[in-house]
């Protein structure tokens, strides 16, 4: 691991990808932090444009930094999708500043955003794993959780009020045959309507011992 002289403001720790670059001292918006270097690429070179690696930073069309060399300490700067800090280029220099975007605290993670192309070749096919990512993806699955729940329980009222018609059809079939009967057979009607009221009564009592 590349030393890091102690009156700069960041130091290289484990971060949910590997390494990063921490900040050790308050670092102000609009500060820059440090320099991203390394060996520039002429890509109409064939030798050049056919070098492949995680740390090429297209300056322009033309010039390429191969930021794979060991000292180039902004290598370990990771990708965040609300990062604190920025990449300044200047094609006419043909350099690259990473910049404070925001108040940067101690302890804190350094990270800038590495752009569109990047994202959908390295990042995209792993899932991101920055913070903002993390978090959305989690309020995803909480979503999904509270969704699923509310969705079962009114299933079990609806198969409890299926349940609970029949009950409700054999009372009033009793009704009908009771105010339809004749005075002369009245009591006959009272023992056919005591016959047909048990399994009415019968049936709730099993609903409750299935629930």
């Amino acid at each position: 691991m590349p030393a890091i002289s102690s009156d700069k403001p960041y130091r290289i720790g484990r971060s949910k990808t590997g390494l990063g670059l921490f900040a050790t001292k308050p670092i102000k918006k609009g500060t820059k932090i440090i320099r991203y270097f390394g060996p520039m690429l002429d890509c109409r070179k064939e030798k050049d444009d056919a070098i492949e690696n995680k740390y090429l930073f297209q300056i322009n069309g033309r010039w390429t930094i191969d930021g794979s060399v060991r000292k180039n300490i902004a290598r370990y700067i990771n990708h965040s999708c609300r990062p604190n800090a920025e990449s300044d280029v200047s094609a006419r220099k043909r350099t690259v500043h990473i910049r404070a975007i925001k108040n940067i605290a101690p302890g804190e993670e350094i990270n800038y955003d590495y752009g569109t192309e990047y994202f959908k070749e390295y990042l995209k096919p792993i899932g991101c794993k920055c913070d903002s990512c993390e978090r959305k993806r989690a309020k995803q699955r909480a979503e999904a959780r509270a969704a699923k729940t509310s969705t079962a329980k009114p299933a079990a009222k609806v198969k409890k009020a299926k349940a609970a018609k029949p009950a409700a059809k054999a009372k009033s079939k009793v009704a009908s045959v009771s105010s339809k009967s004749r005075a002369p057979k009245a009591a006959s009607n009272r023992r056919a309507g005591a016959k047909s009221a048990a399994p009415a009564k019968a049936s709730p009592k099993k609903r409750a011992r299935a629930a």
